[in-house]
């Protein structure tokens, strides 16, 4: 039973996070990225732009639609066969009105994963057959902008191929999407043997920028936009060959590749550098990869480093120079991912207020899933927990021979000995019962508090991180001292040899009494606040700094954030905890008694000396630090698996850096579902997927027509 609940917690979890297994597509139905709208809601948007009434159905116009509801075209300056043209992609019937079930139909079509190709075929498909022909295709083409500045040639053997020597053959959807992406490097080459007006396989500067910006803007980024120019020239009076054109446009689309081979050549070192000649030996690996683009790869670095003062890395390349470089910067994040970011961020920036039960609620599930990553992360370190107590509770002065244990392997060993395995978990079930509301506390409260002392951006300074884990820590205290003074009285419980009555939790509780349960909770104090005033800020710039290029945290590098902030949140406050356990547990007949906090350490410093406050330091550390590990590694991957979206913000590290898409949303409220995608379908038409589609920024000219 216990198996197949943890198979099936592996499954959910591995469906989104690769735990070395096969990652598999989910079903869009099951894992759909833009939510439909409502109907009703949808109705209520159509019935407001509606200005067409035919008995009792209302109609848009393609003005309505097209100028009014999505804002597409200027409604003084647009051009009447754009315009059209826009139109008929929505209007099935081609009866020049668009219906409500039409309206829905194409809210649904901006909601598929290929909404782009999807609109682009039925702007070209005019006649509404389900296929596109030539004298479509072409049509549309002599109608951009594009087209007019660099003319295509339509009697070439490009065309042929797609639809036919007598141009018959008429073109699928599928097909269609294939012929979009060719077709974009045909126009390049025509492009250059256009400006290559000798014939001798060479343009200008000036050409090559043009070519590029105008057929390829979607490869370039800001950087390379602003100095093609530059690289294409070095001197004045130098010309870009047709080998450069072809290496140049390749270099851009394999920046993925070239980013792995960096990393191959750096042995995954993204803060090192590598110079042209090991990328180069590295590259022989990868033929699509020549020396001429890592050449021109390097020209570029060299343009970018000049920007930068007091540049360290002068003639080599680092990964940033590939990040500023790269077309797919912040898109090879999951596009679910994306999509949330920018839900997230539009919500946040249009100051979506939230109610009291989605704040309860939220705090609530935290709770259950702190609850829950407590339990697992005690449980796993809870002999290591048992060592470190009976260690800081042997005194060094007193009684002759009770130096029990030298050090934690030999406890380790004499608890194995004497008391068996099952005396490395002796006192577990009060720390289970107490633990799930201790941990779930601490971690709900510093969500809590991180929520409210961030800036209106989201960022949060280190002061308010140390104040929300602070107070985190304090919050615990009411259920951690109770839970500690138990557990501690349990697990020293063992040491104890001949007594007549057996400990357990009950005799504890009934011997302290209710108060009692509160014994060294001054203590605790000194050592809880300290303790997760350090963790929960250390773990959140650990996990920033182990956190890949995009901002995503892996499981992996979780746990490595939670260990590596464990380990001096531990140490620190180690004497607090010495004293907390001198406290809390019962002196023996000849021992020394405590009567407070400074009474203690005074006592220890005397007649210990200054190293027993350290004392289980070591195992303290490997206690916590592995504990918090796997209790925050379960805690954010719970809220990964089972992540309900209560209008708040998502786990820090869960997704990626905000993207390209928080920039695209439609911040019309009017445009709910498939339609917050529109305006970002039709300008990723012409720019991103460099689809030649009629421009609707300019005005076309009439003459065009």
């Amino acid at each position: 039973m216990a198996a197949s609940i943890w198979e099936t917690f592996l499954a959910n979890v591995a469906g989104k996070w690769s735990f070395g297994r096969k990652v598999e597509c989910e079903s869009s139905k099951k894992n759909e990225v833009v939510k439909r709208a409502e109907p009703e809601k949808l109705r209520s948007i159509f019935l407001k732009y509606a200005s067409v009434t035919e008995g009792s159905e209302k109609y848009m116009t393609y003005s309505d639609f097209i100028l009014r509801y999505l804002g597409l075209l200027d409604g003084q300056t647009f051009n009447e066969y754009t315009l059209e043209l826009f139109g008929n992609s929505i209007d099935a019937s081609r009866d020049k009105k668009i219906s409500y079930t039409e309206f829905q139909a194409f809210e649904h079509m901006l909601s598929q994963p290929d909404a782009m190709y999807r609109v682009a075929f039925a702007i070209y498909d005019i006649n509404s057959s389900g296929y596109i022909n030539y004298h479509e295709f072409v049509d549309i083409v002599k109608h951009t902008t594009l087209h007019q500045r660099i003319p295509f040639n339509f009697e070439c053997e490009f065309m042929q191929l797609h639809f036919g020597k007598d141009k018959s053959r008429r073109i699928s959807y599928a097909e269609f999407t294939q012929l979009v992406h060719d077709f974009n490097e045909e126009h390049a080459l025509q492009a250059f043997q256009k400006f290559d007006t000798d014939s001798n396989g060479y343009i200008n500067a000036k050409d090559f920028e043009e070519i590029m910006t105008s057929l390829k803007s979607y490869l370039l980024t800001d950087f390379v936009k602003e100095n093609l120019v530059s690289i294409a020239v070095g001197d004045f009076h130098k010309k870009i060959s047709y080998a450069f054109f072809n290496a140049f446009i390749s270099l851009l689309n394999n920046m993925e590749l070239v980013k792995k081979i960096y990393l191959a050549a750096t042995t995954r070192d993204k803060g090192g550098a590598c110079s042209k000649e090991e990328l180069l030996y590295q590259s022989q690996e990868f033929p699509q990869i020549t020396p001429m683009e890592i050449d021109i790869l390097f020209q570029l670095v060299q343009l970018r480093h000049q920007t930068i003062k007091k540049d360290q890395y002068i003639g080599r390349l680092t990964y940033q120079d590939l990040e500023d470089l790269s077309p797919m910067e912040g898109r090879e994040t999951p596009f679910s991912i994306q999509m949330q970011i920018a839900e997230e961020d539009l919500r946040l920036e249009q100051g979506a207020e939230r109610t009291v039960m989605l704040q309860v609620g939220e705090s609530a599930y935290r709770f259950g899933l702190g609850a829950l990553a407590g339990a697992t992360g005690a449980t796993a370190v809870y002999p290591i927990d048992l060592v470190k107590t009976r260690l800081q509770n042997q005194r060094s002065g007193g009684l002759v021979g009770e130096l029990m244990y030298k050090n934690s392997t030999d406890c380790f060993k004499k608890v194995i000995r004497h008391e068996g395995f099952r005396g490395l978990y002796r006192g577990l079930a009060p720390q289970l019962v107490g633990v799930a509301p201790e941990k779930a506390i601490k971690l709900t409260m510093n969500d809590l508090m991180r929520d409210k002392l961030c800036n209106p951006d989201g960022s949060l300074e280190l002061w308010a991180e140390c104040v929300a884990g602070g107070i985190a820590g304090a919050s615990q205290v009411m259920f951690t001292n109770p839970l500690e003074i138990v557990k501690i009285r349990l697990q020293v419980a063992g040491e104890i040899v001949g007594r007549g009555t057996k400990v357990s939790a009950i005799s504890v509780i009934k011997e302290l009494g209710f108060l009692g349960l509160y014994k060294g909770s001054r203590a605790c104090f000194l050592r809880d606040i300290p303790f997760s005033a350090i963790y929960f800020p250390a773990y959140a710039h650990f996990k920033k700094y182990y956190a890949d290029e995009n901002g995503y945290n892996s499981p992996g590098s979780l746990f490595c954030a939670a260990v590596c902030a464990g380990a001096p949140a531990a140490a620190i406050p180690t004497p607090a905890d010495v004293i907390k356990t001198r406290l809390q547990v019962a002196a023996r007949k000849g021992q020394t008694t405590y009567n407070g906090v400074i009474d203690c350490a005074r006592k220890i410093y005397r007649e210990e000396g200054f190293y027993a406050f350290w004392k289980g330091a070591p195992a303290r550390v490997f206690r916590s630090a592995p504990q918090f590990g796997v209790t925050l590694l379960t805690y954010e991957l719970l809220q990964r698996t089972f992540y309900y979206d209560f209008g708040g913000r998502r786990p820090e590290g869960s997704a990626a850096k905000p993207t390209h898409l928080q920039e695209q949303l439609s911040r019309n409220p009017d445009h709910i579902g498939g339609f917050r995608m529109a305006l970002a379908t039709f300008d990723g038409m012409e720019s991103k997927l460099g689809l030649c589609l009629p421009k609707f920024r300019n005005p076309i000219s009439e003459a065009s027509t």
